[in-house]
């Protein structure tokens, strides 16, 4: 922004705010052969299957913009679209996104949301085809459909794990639940005493974990490299727990996940001992995470055990079985969804 003076979005008006929003969007794929501009984006599937999958943020729900600035707050809602289709082992292509929006909003506003939708872009090579805005009175609201590819035999759902699968995740789990209640607390410190300015240099990891997450494009080009096809997968975005339940339950298999196995970041774990709460807790309740959770079968295991950022957490097992974690203590308690719930 080269100017304080600020823009009310009624000066440009929706056609022309969407063309001003969106004139540094190139196109990157050759299967986007039309994006923004007309009546609908073109994009050419060929032979490969279409992966459609849409997320709704909306604000006082899924983001505060009191510590959400716009532009990672436009980053987050392209990334964790994303990461949906990487879940499935596809590749995302294209994007648009709808914006119900109030007044209170200005162009330069919208600048910074879009220059992290266009960052996001950038960084995962998916093109911006279009979209939508309306007006709100109940607030902000973002809308991305992700349109992906995937060749027929390389796709992966939740419900095809298999008895004796190794369960696997990347990454390390709590620090994106974590770095929420470090922000929600300095928000309520900053509620009671204004002139307090929060120090969080302590806490970076944590809260970019949280305003600004990476979805795992890179484990799925590993596995490909190493010519392992997971049974089963799934995106942490609701938590281990919940997330692990849902391959079980739609593969009508059962599973036990060793607690010393799941990863967790040293600070997420001095955090959660500052906030008087389990680690473990966090790591399996927290979500947003956006790691990845996959299964592969046994003679698979060696190819990836020894891949940096991969954690093997444990087994499939009859259903009969149940759901089980062992803690370190060795004691065996029952999983139990307590994630994010949507509604």
């Amino acid at each position: 922004m080269t100017s304080n003076k600020l823009t009310p979005i009624s000066k440009l008006g929706e056609f022309k705010l969407i063309e001003h929003l969106t004139k540094n969007a190139t196109l990157q794929n050759p299967s986007s052969i039309k994006g923004v501009g007309d009546d609908a984006a073109v994009i050419y599937a060929k032979d490969k299957v279409t992966l459609v999958s849409t997320d709704l943020l909306v604000e006082g729900i899924h983001f505060d913009l009191m510590y959400s600035p716009l532009k990672h707050l436009g980053y987050k809602a392209v990334a964790v679209n994303l990461s949906d289709s990487f879940a499935v082992n596809g590749q995302p292509k294209q994007i648009p996104v709808s914006l119900a929006l109030s007044s209170r909003f200005t162009v330069e506003a919208l600048e910074e949301l879009y220059a992290g939708i266009l960052l996001a872009c950038e960084t995962y090579h998916v093109d911006l085809v279009g979209g939508d805005t309306s007006s709100s009175n109940k607030g902000f609201i973002i809308s991305i459909t992700a349109v992906g590819e995937v060749e027929p035999s390389e796709i992966v759902y939740r419900n095809t794990a298999k008895v004796g699968d190794y369960i696997c995740m990347s990454g390390n789990l709590g620090a994106a639940y974590l770095g929420l209640q470090i922000l929600e607390r300095e928000k309520q410190v900053y509620q009671e005493m204004a002139s307090m300015q929060p120090d969080l240099a302590d806490y970076k990891y944590l809260i970019q974990r949280q305003l600004k997450p990476e979805p795992r494009h890179d484990i799925i080009d590993v596995l490909q490299q190493m010519k392992v096809k997971p049974t089963a997968m799934i995106d942490i975005s609701d938590g281990l727990s919940s997330d692990l339940l849902h391959i079980c339950r739609q593969s009508e298999v059962g599973c036990r996940i060793f607690e010393t196995n799941i990863p967790m970041h040293p600070k997420s774990v001095e955090i959660a001992k500052m906030f008087q709460v389990s680690p473990i807790t966090c790591a399996l309740n927290g979500g947003e995470d956006y790691e990845l959770l996959f299964t592969v079968a046994p003679e698979d295991v060696k190819r990836i055990e020894d891949i940096f950022g991969i954690a093997i957490i444990g087994r499939i097992t009859e259903k009969t079985e149940g759901y089980k974690l062992f803690t370190s203590a060795n004691q065996s308690f029952d999983l139990v969804a307590q994630g994010w719930k949507h509604l």
